[in-house]
């Protein structure tokens, strides 16, 4: 049954696996430094790619995190860096075996697309080719039922399926509460966010383990990204080469990472003896819709930032800091400083805005839970990480940009949003207590 007054929902475990640092204190420290995780492209060749940069997580090694190793094969890179997130966050949280009723324990996670590599499929692919009388090779389609299935390894579909990392985090823990998985790109981190705080309040679950992550350092991703979505060619000067809002930008990055959290009610935290990071005020969501004014203006944007600030019972005013989505391109950073004007107002001017994202770049769903991330530890430590590479300011794009270094908080709650390219967008509004 749904409570008459929702449970004040807060998060108590943050487990962060990103460029810019392994584990919430390397994450933290990197970001007040002022230290790029961008760089040249060392996980595959890159002579024949659009790009030669990206913000890739070096010396990962998810054995040091999952428990149940065999599952190990069956992971892809997305799955490992979500699964190992989590086991940081629960560890960060305190949840141990015992600590919270499995049945009452849930997963929502937020994934993209999952890319595979040709290498997996050139078996089968050889399997359905014959060569011509004039020495050509031809490709058979009606051999891929005939036998060319057989060559493809029986357990290669479940390292790409998005839900697997919400799967393979419940076995992990042992969750066996609500499981959902979020498909919304830039907007599943918050999204995921969302869901999970409504299963709690409406009383299906105590606890939730709540992340997204994501990996496109993948041939596949950055050609495909490099068409529709801009990246940068900068490729000169690595560590400059993402800049929010600024005159120069000239697009985004291609990374890789995770954030996962653990949110429950606070009566459910006080009552085991959990440090709480923040009370999650309200979180809102929109789409753009139909139309060029609609889009131009970040309808969707405006939309999930009022839901969330209403939800949130608080003034645009009280804002700390606002955790920017800032892609790095002309259009997206220009229509995300559209909306906060739209949405805030004059606040919109005032209120301090970083933009994490030229740290570790541009990784679909899994960027917003690392910049979540870096919203909760900036209310936790009192300072606001810079943006990096804040030059030329755009005047089109009038915003209290933060750069040269951290700023102090004047107020412990902050706003962190989300928007793909597509104009579906989330916000979400937490406060330290």
């Amino acid at each position: 049954m749904p409570h008459a007054n929702p449970p004040r929902t807060v998060i108590t475990g943050l487990g962060v696996v990103s460029p810019v640092g392994i584990g919430k204190d390397a994450f933290w420290s990197n970001l007040t430094a002022g230290r790029s995780g961008i760089g040249y492209l060392e996980a595959i060749p890159s002579e024949h790619l659009p790009t030669k940069l990206a913000a890739e997580i070096p010396d990962f090694d998810p054995g040091q995190y999952i428990r149940e190793r065999k599952f190990l094969k069956v992971m892809s890179r997305d799955i490992q860096l979500g699964v190992a997130a989590a086991m940081l966050a629960g560890a960060d949280a305190g949840l141990k075996k015992g600590t919270v009723d499995p049945e009452r324990l849930g997963v929502v996670f937020g994934c993209g697309r999952i890319s595979t590599t040709p290498q997996e499929l050139v078996e089968a692919v050889n399997a359905c080719a014959a060569i011509r009388s004039t020495g050509e090779s031809e490709f058979i389609p009606t051999r891929w039922g005939e036998g060319a299935m057989g060559e493809i390894a029986p357990l290669w579909m479940l390292r790409q399926l998005p839900n697997m990392p919400a799967c393979h985090v419940s076995m992990e823990f042992d969750a066996r509460g609500p499981n959902n998985t979020i498909t919304s790109r830039d907007a599943s981190a918050l999204l995921a966010l969302s869901e999970a705080v409504c299963t709690i309040q409406r009383g299906a679950a105590d606890c939730m383990i709540v992340g997204s992550t994501s990996s496109n350092i993948h041939p596949l991703d950055i050609a495909k990204l490099s068409l529709f979505d801009g990246l940068s060619r900068r490729d000169e000067d690595p560590e400059r080469a993402c800049r929010p809002f600024d005159f120069e930008r000239d697009g985004t990055i291609v990374g890789e990472g995770a954030g996962v959290f653990v949110v429950e009610t606070y009566e459910h935290a006080v009552a085991r003896g959990a440090d709480v990071y923040a009370e999650v005020l309200g979180v809102g969501s929109g789409c753009d819709g139909r139309g060029y004014e609609n889009g131009a203006g970040g309808t969707g944007l405006v939309r999930a930032i009022e839901m969330a600030v209403s939800r949130a019972h608080i003034e645009p005013t009280e804002i700390g800091h606002v955790n920017a989505h800032g892609k790095s391109t002309q259009r997206d950073d220009l229509v995300e400083a559209r909306a906060y004007d739209r949405a805030l107002g004059d606040a919109a001017h005032r209120i301090p805005v970083t933009a994490l994202k030229s740290y570790f770049g541009h990784f679909d769903a899994g960027s917003g839970a690392v910049e979540l991330a870096g919203s909760l530890l900036a209310l936790r430590h009192g300072e606001i990480p810079a943006t990096l590479n804040y030059e030329t300011p755009d005047p089109r794009c009038r915003l209290n940009v933060v750069h040269d270094g951290p700023r102090p908080l004047a107020t412990r709650s902050a706003l962190t949003v989300n928007r793909t390219s597509m104009g579906q967008s989330a916000a979400a509004v937490v406060r330290a207590i």
